[in-house]
């Protein structure tokens, strides 16, 4: 039997959950999530970036923030499924952006984009999904502008052994059982807990963008350690 590539599953995967995914995001985290993309979008914004590009831009979400808070910048979002991008498109459409985030479908590994011609790159809960992260960082790295940055906010594992227990049994048992029920699609959410514990622990996570050829590498625990923005500059 053939096994699907894993990025053609994440694809469909998402295709199925869009109508839904604004909505349940925001329930299943409390709109934690909202708060940790503005921390992403101030970091962006002293960083002086203007030309950026939004890798796995999704529904648009970061995108649009990030168009809203930081002045005469230009968002191009990339990412793999069509219907993410089409909830994203009527997003930008509605407030008025359009001339300001483009949007294009497209593999984060081979991005059909000139070498140094972007300030920044984000990546919001997206790099874990990519099938080759290493070449996925490559990549990026060609086209950021030398001096450029990379910030990626990511989910990871607490440390904190109470807390990692709650968290486990919410995002095991309880993310699943209310995703399946609004979206329709229990295995997506099943796949969320499975993709975080499969991602590298911060520390490791931090040494691959390194060795991606990054200087620099930070990152920022945020909630305890539910997530962490990460970042990097290209020499």
């Amino acid at each position: 039997m053939t096994v699907q590539p894993k990025t053609e599953r994440v694809k469909e995967m998402f295709d199925h959950i869009a109508p839904t995914y604004d909505r349940l995001n925001h329930i299943l985290s409390l709109s934690i999530d909202k708060i940790w993309r503005r921390r992403v979008v101030r970091r962006v914004l002293k960083l002086g970036a203007k030309e950026i590009l939004d890798v796995a831009t999704g529904t648009g979400d970061l995108a649009i923030a990030m168009s809203r808070k930081i002045e005469g910048s230009t968002i191009c979002g990339v990412d793999l499924s069509p219907e993410m991008l089409e909830v994203a498109r009527t997003k930008v459409l509605k407030l008025g952006l359009s001339e300001r985030i483009s949007l294009m479908e497209g593999n984060a590994e081979h991005l059909e984009l000139d070498s140094e011609s972007v300030d920044a790159v984000t990546i919001a809960f997206g790099i874990r999904n990519f099938e080759n992260k290493e070449a996925c960082l490559a990549e990026l790295n060609r086209i950021i502008r030398p001096g450029g940055h990379l910030v990626i906010l990511e989910f990871s594992n607490p440390t904190n052994p109470l807390i990692n227990l709650l968290y486990r049994f919410y995002s095991h048992k309880v993310l699943p059982w209310v995703g399946g029920i609004i979206s329709k699609n229990r295995s997506a959410y099943e796949y969320l807990p499975a993709s975080v514990d499969g991602f590298p622990n911060p520390d490791n996570f931090a040494a691959i963008i390194e060795k991606a050829g990054y200087t620099n590498v930070t990152r920022r625990s945020q909630s305890f350690g539910i997530a962490q923005i990460y970042i990097a500059q290209k020499n």
